[in-house]
């Protein structure tokens, strides 16, 4: 992932120094662990630690460049690698790797990787549930239209469409926690994964210590099944994360203006147009939602690999673990910044409620009509016939509003009350059940009750 969309954190578990710290801590328990079992001596495992210690500590980049050169003879990364730390080791060395292969270090050490960027990225869905949980509150009762197919429904709250998105987070949570769990296992069984040269016991130890379970049948390397897994749940969080988005691009749209990314002082819109308020931080999101998504079907292909196995999957890992991980995380806390500082214009929202004169009340009309004995199918006429007339002539000098429409038809005049539609011209009535939802989607409803008219 290029610099502009990396956070140094999760940046950091991809780099070089911490594949290859992890690299050696799996060798190093692999080797305590057999001396456990008497197959390495006490006195070398504690020489391979002590000194392998002491290198990792002091990696640098004259380290990294020393492993390159190796591995441009061998072409090979993990035994250039333990090339490089016999070097510091000394003849203890011989005493590494021990009836390993080399997919018991590379499929261990990934595991790790992924469940650290797992760690950060359910932190990073924290941050986001927290600032949707503010906003969603903080505007319990603010009225907007609610939309279907982009054409204005019936009224809403902003914060139940707040509270809907905080809903599909939490499920991302939990879906990130069950791929974490499903990725953090741990393959120490040797070549084609047999045990013939190194004992379970090594592999439950080096399992336990890097808080990992062990692969019931590795073939040699872990089933690629959990890391497809993975990256289809970093795709899912992905399309969370551009359904918010795009929302908050229709809302800041020129005709609608009823919410708009934060202005900062000194922000350029546009190098010709100096009026413009672009939704940059949302239309990023966007892309980057696509590129973490385009990790899922090559993830999807690795999951068939030859025999017991090949190294097809391998080149794919190395690019979008790192891609995939490191652009959810800068878009997430993207996301949650974005929704923190989110600028809300409720008098819009309530302008462009009313703004097709009031036929948005069309269903609760429908309903006021049939209480009051008219069956629903000539209800459901006489109210688009109505809200029609308002709709064709919006704007014009002999244009009337949906109620006053109604008030002229004889089909309602007389057998409806003026109390009945009164109520149903009544926005406020689509927040009774707040409380309901806020409390399924949080767990407390708020300090908050329906305001009085």
């Amino acid at each position: 992932m290029v610099p502009r969309y990396s956070r140094p954190a999760m940046a950091a578990i991809w780099a070089p120094a911490n594949r290859y710290c992890i690299w050696f801590e799996i060798e190093a328990l692999a080797a305590e662990a057999m001396a456990a079992h008497g197959d390495v001596p006490a006195a070398a495992a504690s020489v391979i630690r002590e000194r392998g210690d002491v290198a990792m500590a002091a990696f640098s980049d004259a380290d990294l460049a020393r492993i390159d050169a190796i591995e441009a003879e061998t072409r090979h990364d993990v035994i250039a690698f333990l090339t490089w730390l016999a070097e510091k080791i000394g003849p203890e060395s011989r005493f590494v790797h021990l009836g390993m292969t080399s997919s018991d270090v590379l499929d261990t050490c990934l595991a790790v990787q992924l469940t650290q960027a797992a760690d950060l990225l359910i932190a990073d869905v924290d941050a986001v549930l927290a600032a949707l949980r503010r906003r969603a509150f903080e505007h319990k009762f603010t009225l907007t239209i609610g939309r279907s197919h982009g054409i204005h429904a019936e009224p809403t709250s902003f914060g139940l469409k707040l509270a809907g998105h905080y809903a599909e987070f939490d499920r991302n949570r939990a879906r990130l926690v069950a791929a974490r769990a499903e990725i953090a296992t741990c393959a120490i069984s040797g070549a084609v994964g047999t045990y013939a040269h190194v004992s379970p016991e090594v592999e439950a130890f080096v399992a336990a210590r890097l808080r990992l379970r062990p692969e019931p049948v590795s073939t040699q390397v872990i089933p690629r099944d959990r890391h497809a897994a993975f990256f289809c749940a970093l795709g899912v969080v992905a399309s969370g994360i551009e359904r918010l988005a795009v929302e908050v691009r229709h809302l800041q749209r020129s005709e609608v203006r009823e919410a708009e990314e934060f202005f900062h002082a000194g922000q350029k819109g546009s190098s010709a147009m100096p009026h413009k308020r672009n939704p940059v931080l949302s239309e990023n999101l966007t892309g980057l939602a696509r590129l973490v998504r385009s990790a899922v079907g090559p993830a999807l292909e690795n999951v068939a690999l030859w025999h017991e196995r090949d190294i097809s999957h391998s080149s794919v890992e190395r690019n979008i673990a790192p891609d995939a991980t490191i652009g959810l995380d800068f878009a997430l806390a993207r996301l949650a910044g974005m929704i923190e500082t989110l600028v809300v214009y409720p008098e819009r929202m309530a302008a462009n409620l009313e703004s097709l004169g009031g036929v948005v009340h069309s269903g609760e009309v429908l309903l006021a009509l049939a209480r009051a004995g008219i069956q629903r199918e000539d209800a459901y006429r006489i109210v688009q016939r109505n809200a029609m007339a308002t709709w064709t002539r919006l704007g014009q000098p002999d244009g009337r509003s949906f109620r006053d429409n109604l008030d002229a038809d004889p089909e309602v005049a007389g057998r409806v009350s003026v109390e009945a539609l009164d109520a149903a011209m009544q926005a406020e009535r689509h927040l009774a059940a707040l409380d309901t939802s806020y409390q399924r989607v949080f767990g407390d409803p708020g300090p908050a009750t329906l305001p009085p008219n």
